[in-house]
């Protein structure tokens, strides 16, 4: 487990980062209200590419935590030219994808700190995707051609976006524990795909309870439609920090 997190409420509610999966900036706005919560929120490829950085600037005047998760993936030059324009957002966390590979990734790291100092603010930490939790090992052996087992693959991902500079990786909470092992406790991961116990799995193919996610060493964990498709999500949101809290 993953213990360089305090144990305090607001530590509980910050590791877990709920989507803003909406079509439009009023859904999101909407969403937010209904949620004064949670403190972590993902603006996922939709939202951004509807709204623009608008809604980022709603969730920092809100004091909200951003996870901006376009999943960058480009030659080099575009790739950094992307993250040097997010690098002035302002935001907490950025991916890109680690299949940029290591020239790319360093490009990107690079790039983030140029915008971040031209604006006068903190670089996000640029994370690493490395294998997509839709994606099964039959997918990736069949379809994509990969010669790796999936945990292998995912685990050289990780192991690339570290070895280039980068903060961390989001990765299927099946393979935390190994990329805890070792990439060590100060690589941030992220893991997608978590679903409480009696949730739909949805798209999710790798996925594990909150509990065990971060008993496994995760460090925070996007859950969404467990929590905004929920009855009360409120509840549904405080369960989760209950169950979090009781591993931590």
């Amino acid at each position: 487990m993953n213990s360089s997190l305090s144990v305090s409420p607001q530590s509980v509610a910050d590791r877990i980062i709920v989507p803003l999966d909406v079509p439009t900036e009023d859904a999101a706005i909407a969403l937010i209200d209904t949620l004064p919560e949670v403190r972590f929120w993902k603006v996922g490829l939709e939202l951004f590419v509807s709204s623009g950085p608008s809604i980022l600037d709603y969730l920092k005047r809100h004091q909200k935590k951003i996870f901006l998760d376009l999943k960058l993936h480009d030659i080099p030059n575009t790739v950094a030219g992307a993250c040097r324009a997010a690098g002035r957002y302002g935001v907490d966390l950025l991916t890109v994808h680690a299949a940029n590979g290591r020239v790319g990734l360093k490009a990107a790291r690079a790039a983030v700190a140029e915008g971040a100092e031209r604006a006068g603010v903190e670089p996000p930490k640029i994370i690493a995707i490395t294998v997509l939790t839709s994606l099964s090992a039959r997918e990736l052996a069949f379809d994509l051609k990969i010669p790796l087992e999936l945990p292998e693959y995912a685990l050289q991902m990780a192991l690339l976006a570290q070895e280039s500079g980068l903060s961390g990786a989001v990765c299927s909470p099946q393979e935390v524990g190994q990329l805890r092992q070792i990439c060590g406790d100060d690589f941030l991961l992220v893991c997608p795909g978590v679903r409480p116990k009696g949730s739909v799995l949805g798209d999710q193919q790798r996925s594990l309870t909150p509990g065990e996610a971060i008993a496994g060493g995760a460090d925070r964990l996007v859950i969404g439609r467990p929590i905004t498709a929920a009855s009360d999500p409120a509840a549904a949101f405080e369960s989760i920090c209950q169950e979090i809290a009781a591993v931590v």
